[in-house]
């Protein structure tokens, strides 16, 4: 059968806009912000006249932003809810860095009573449940935590997949329909957030913020809502933890939330310091990126920045490196090395995402490339020529994977395995 010459090229023209030189960019087909480098298939991303992306933008009015006044802002809003309720706020809260120095702020620096409020996504590392219990003794503070069953969070992390293209849909939603729940439950019309979605993202910026409201977490990173996320194997009455309460509900307690990076200048690396420093919140080895204090609470960002790589042709690696340009750390060939080292590797974690989900690697591949086709930037033949380039300049990294899996897993697996080894030696 004869091939058609034009295909054929179009082929070898996709397969070959993957770059193998590390110090440029992976992807020829894509766009990069000329200031951080990061691509076109970012979500919402959009470049202005001379190159520049919405974030690094941001980053500009941020400079310029009378901090002052914003944190005055803030004062004059704290202090309208201080002492009017058994709790002033509610802080969401996780085991992060973020959440931690929301914790600081609010107790320690304005003298407010929080109720801390945590979603347990159920996936905690080791390190991610010692922080967590380390800010709820260290800021002293009263805590409610929501856990979903282990059976309900693995049949969300396998419709996730194919809802949304990452595993994580049931953190994403929890975080914020839950606060949602707790505010309405006790009556707390106040809840404290971190970071700006305006920060690190092309979803807003800081002079034109998404409006934070109950539907905020859907636009943000959900992306399905709830009566929507259900299925066969998942009937919406199992999804109670991520309903959101009605508008109603919310109005009748006139509960709002707001993001702390709205009204003060933040500087997450430096919060870090601070909170590893002076109070002892621990880093850890994150993977899919070279910092180690970002998501550190959880087993999964190695899935969820891998399926962002399958599907958008950049991971964390890239979201950090993006992150030290803007502020002048790192050369532009610097973060080309760097991101080569970690979009494209395979997460250790996904052997255990896969054993939760009952899906098989080829079925898990196979999806990826569903989402890829939807986001419509990258073709299979340019992520496959990068997955292969990583493996064959890194062939000895499989000797060393781990079995990660999370903590309380972990365990609950030691303790039945010694009293298995017990019986056997009576």
């Amino acid at each position: 059968m004869k091939s058609n010459p034009v295909n054929l090229r179009e082929m070898l023209e996709r397969v070959l806009s993957y770059n193998p030189d590390v110090t440029k960019p992976m992807f020829t087909s894509m766009e990069y912000c000329v200031r951080c480098g990061m691509p076109s298939s970012e979500e919402e991303h959009a470049l202005d006249e001379i190159g520049i992306c919405i974030t690094c933008q941001s980053q500009e009015q941020k400079m310029h932003m009378n901090w002052r006044e914003r944190e005055k802002m803030l004062e004059g809003i704290l202090t309208q809810y201080k002492g009017k309720g058994d709790y002033d706020c509610i802080i969401a809260i996780s085991g992060g860095k973020d959440s931690a120095w929301q914790m600081h702020v609010i107790k320690n620096i304005y003298g407010l009573k929080p109720l801390a409020v945590t979603f347990n996504q159920n996936w905690h590392s080791k390190v991610g449940r010692r922080n967590l219990e380390w800010c709820l003794e260290t800021f002293d503070v009263d805590h409610v935590m929501f856990t979903p069953s282990r059976s309900l969070v693995n049949r969300c992390a396998r419709r996730s997949l194919e809802a949304i293209g990452d595993a994580c849909w049931h953190c994403h939603m929890g975080v914020g329909a839950f606060p949602w729940q707790t505010a309405v439950r006790y009556k707390i019309p106040l809840m404290i957030f971190g970071e700006s979605v305006a920060e690190n993202s092309c979803k807003g910026s800081y002079e034109s913020l998404l409006d934070f409201n109950e539907d905020y977490f859907v636009k943000v990173s959900a992306k399905v809502p709830t009566d929507e996320f259900a299925c066969d194997y998942i009937p919406l009455r199992d999804l109670a933890p991520f309903k959101l309460p009605s508008y109603k509900e919310i109005k009748d307690t006139g509960v709002i939330a707001l993001h702390l990076g709205n009204y003060m200048f933040w500087d997450g690396e430096k919060q870090t310091e601070i909170l590893r420093d002076r109070y002892g919140w621990q880093e850890d080895d994150v993977e899919g990126t070279y910092k180690r204090y970002k998501s550190v609470e959880c087993i999964m960002p190695g899935v969820h920045d891998y399926t962002k790589f399958l599907k958008r042709g950049y991971g964390r690696g890239t979201d950090f490196s993006a992150q030290d340009r803007r502020a002048g750390l790192m050369t532009r060939d610097e973060q080309n090395e760097i991101v080569r080292e970690h979009d494209a590797k395979e997460p250790d974690v996904l052997d255990y995402y896969l054993e939760i989900t009952g899906y098989s690697k080829a079925e898990f591949y196979s999806i990826m490339d569903d989402q890829r086709e939807k986001v419509g930037r990258l073709s299979k033949e340019e992520i496959v020529a990068a997955l292969q380039d990583y493996k064959k300049r890194h062939s000895s990294d499989d000797m060393a994977k781990r079995n990660i899996r999370p903590e309380r897993v972990e365990t609950v697996e030691a303790l039945n395995h010694s009293a298995k080894s017990a019986t056997r030696s009576k």
